[in-house]
């Protein structure tokens, strides 16, 4: 099989697996009545294919010519004004990107030679389907977009939380984001794919599987953007000055670890404070805790592309690390908040095809058309062609062109000439230069088709192992996703079919999302395109399996009353400042809590305006008399059972037990007593969730 960028074989037998099977060239997704039924452009052209766009060979650049894909996205980049269409709720930093070595032997790209150079940045984090003014916590891929202002132009490094995507093809990303907003007759939901439209599309497109099972593992809900991986998605190129191409992934991994919510914490937070993530990211820069990536790339050449049982192409595949290492060739530094959120958050714009000399793409279909898509996207969305020029969007080297004119146009150019080749500016105008960027040199050889490489048929084997990867825990959790988002759809056939889907993927998870619904048996029967293979799990894949004991980062609310032994009290915020966590002091009323001996210890919040789902962990440093006024309190009672119910590290002291009892909370090794100091909790705490507790809880 070969997974070369260009020249591979292919029998032009089938296109995708659309309907779960090998298509034949020429052969329509749906079998038109009448002619009414016919799909056509804008123009009234019938549609011969809507699944694959025009390409040079099967595994070959898509065509400029293809009109009607040009239509169809053209339509689909103008559909919000002046929202953006997806990620349109985002936050974002300023901050600055230094190689840790130089990177010569791979790319002549300037901004990765100099381990002293730092380049400064504009990064933005963002969910993709709901609107501007969505919450922060919903089920969601997340944006992860990073903006390089290089001495050799900006570079945009547009991609996302999880390392896959729903969709082989460009083709078919307006239809993938029609299903998953708001269905259009109704309006709703908002920033949910629980419903009947996106897993309709999903049920029908088999090669969005294996995105899919990420989007229901707790890689969706992420604890804080500060805590998220991020990935270029595509395979691209590195070029060095000898004219060498390597093929690349790009990997951002947070030095403070990767972490998740739970649903229901999920849930609770997006009722208690929409902004979570926006306002976690704002404040954790402003006091100084700057968020900060390991960028790291997986290298590899063409004969190594040529062993792998699956396409490099094929933007719904990872290459697992086992395979490909990581190597860590700089880190990002997010040490600035944006001074007005309009200004720069929103009028960032971002392109994949913004890259600098020794940086170039691939002839992935799905990269091919975002090439197109971005720079459209902005003429709608920022008033015309002159996004460049505002500040957030300038490039910091200087930027000489003859364009000219347009609406918002903010640079004055002087002088009578505005075309190349001339004789009049001599001296003074610019010219082309052979240290610019030249596209990578490759023999594109290929009938023009609507097609799919069947290279590209595979749609569940990565979903396999990717399942498969993770701990019970998790495995648990993707379940409960499932047969969350499945429990929405009206359609039982629909249901049915993701069923049969899931069966394919794993049967146990097929089983259990089955009887879980109330379904066991009515899976529906799946012919795939490619029978799925067996793949050498990753724990790379696992959050949990990854983690690294840390309490870096994280919040521990500590509920203190009046009457609270200070000695106790100071000697926990020590400990958990000392790891480099914020001690947050929540007391029964905003003012604070008097302690014994008098001293008033301000709140950082009020008990009610304050759920225990915004802290990592929690402590209770009570008196008895505190804690008899706590028990009549419905909210403090709530605050303890969610914090234990959401597999929290639960230190208390011996006056604050009447609570816990109150709250259900069984002893395990998550519940500790800090009679002896707080060193056990911190110890505990830094082991993250007790996972222990959750199938006594909800199995």
């Amino acid at each position: 099989m070969a997974k070369s960028a260009r020249g591979a074989k292919s029998t032009g037998k089938t296109k995708s697996g659309i309907a779960t099977a090998p298509r034949k060239s020429g052969e329509t997704h749906q079998i038109a009545s009448g002619a009414d039924d016919v799909l056509t452009t804008n123009q009234g052209t019938p549609i011969s294919d809507n699944q694959n766009s025009l390409k040079a060979g099967t595994r070959g650049p898509t065509l400029l010519e293809d009109f009607i894909l040009r239509e169809k996205i053209t339509h689909f980049d103008h559909e919000r004004i002046p929202e953006r269409i997806v990620h349109a709720r985002g936050s974002g930093a300023h901050g600055y990107f230094q190689p840790t070595k130089s990177m010569r032997h791979l790319t002549k790209a300037k901004f990765l030679q100099d381990p002293k150079q730092k380049t400064e940045v504009f990064a933005r984090f963002s969910t993709v389907a709901g609107g501007a003014g969505s919450v922060d916590l919903p089920r969601d891929v997340r944006g992860f977009a990073v903006k390089f202002y290089t001495e050799e132009g900006n570079f945009d490094l547009v991609g996302n939380n999880i390392p896959v995507f729903f969709i082989q093809d460009a083709m078919k990303f307006p239809d993938l984001v029609h299903s998953v907003k708001m269905e259009p007759d109704r309006g709703f939901p908002q920033a949910a794919s629980a419903h009947d439209t996106f897993w309709d599309f999903v049920s029908l497109m088999p090669e969005s599987l294996h995105m899919v099972t990420w989007a229901m593992s707790d890689r969706a809900i992420p604890r804080a953007l500060r805590f998220m991986e991020g990935f270029g998605v595509h395979t691209f190129r590195f070029v060095n000055d000898a004219g060498k191409s390597t093929f690349v992934k790009f990997h951002w991994r947070p030095k403070q670890g990767s972490s998740s919510v739970i649903w229901d914490e999920a849930v609770k937070i997006s009722g208690a404070d929409p902004d979570f993530h926006r306002r976690d990211l704002f404040e954790a820069i402003e006091k100084g805790d700057f968020p900060e990536w390991e960028f790291a790339i997986q290298a590899f050449d063409q004969k190594t592309a040529d062993k792998l049982p699956f396409d490099i192409l094929d933007p719904t595949k990872i290459i697992p690390e086992e395979v490909v290492p990581l190597e860590v060739i700089g880190k990002l530094v997010l040490n600035r908040n944006p001074d007005n959120f309009f200004a720069e958050t929103e009028q960032v714009a971002f392109h994949p095809g913004h890259v600098v000399p020794g940086i170039d793409f691939t002839d992935d279909p799905l990269l091919q058309g975002r090439l197109f898509s971005y720079t459209d996207t902005q003429l709608s969305r920022l008033g015309g062609p002159n996004f460049h020029e505002l500040p957030i969007n300038k490039p910091r080297c200087p930027m000489r062109n003859f364009q000219r004119d347009g609406i918002h146009r903010m640079e004055v150019n002087t002088g009578r000439v505005n075309y190349e080749p001339n004789t009049l500016g001599a001296g003074e105008t610019p010219r082309e230069s052979p240290a610019g960027f030249a596209t990578f040199p490759t023999a594109d050889v290929g009938d023009k088709v609507r097609q799919r490489s069947e290279t590209f048929a595979d749609h569940y084997s990565q979903a396999r192992m990717f399942f498969r990867s993770q701990t019970v825990h998790e495995q648990r959790h993707i379940i409960g996703a499932f047969t969350f988002e499945l429990g929405k759809v009206e359609t039982v056939a629909i249901r049915k079919k993701m069923l049969g889907h899931l069966m394919l993927i794993d049967k146990d998870l097929g089983l259990l999302v089955a009887e879980k619904l109330g379904m066991e048996g009515e899976a529906e029967t799946i012919t795939p395109a490619r029978k799925p293979i067996e793949l050498d799990t990753s724990d790379a894949l696992s959050i949990i399996k990854k983690w690294a004991p840390t309490l870096s980062g994280r919040k521990v609310g500590v509920l203190v009353t009046d009457g609270a032994d200070p000695t106790v009290v100071n000697a926990l915020v020590k400990a958990i400042e000392k790891e480099g966590a914020v001690a947050a002091i929540v007391a029964p009323k905003a003012a604070g809590a008097t302690l014994k001996g008098g001293m008033l210890l301000p709140a950082d919040q009020a008990l009610r305006g304050a759920p225990s789902v915004m802290f990592d962990h929690v402590a209770l440093v009570v008196s008895a008399e505190g804690a008899a006024l706590l028990l009549k309190q419905a909210e403090a009672i709530n605050w303890i059972r969610d914090a234990f119910g959401h597999l929290k590290v639960i230190g208390f002291t011996a006056e604050a037990k009447p609570l816990l009892d109150k709250a259900a909370v069984e002893p395990d090794a998550g519940v500790i007593d800090l009679k002896a100091g707080p060193a056990k909790f911190i110890a505990t705490a830094k082991q993250g969730r007790i996972w222990d507790r959750e199938p006594k809880l909800r199995d």
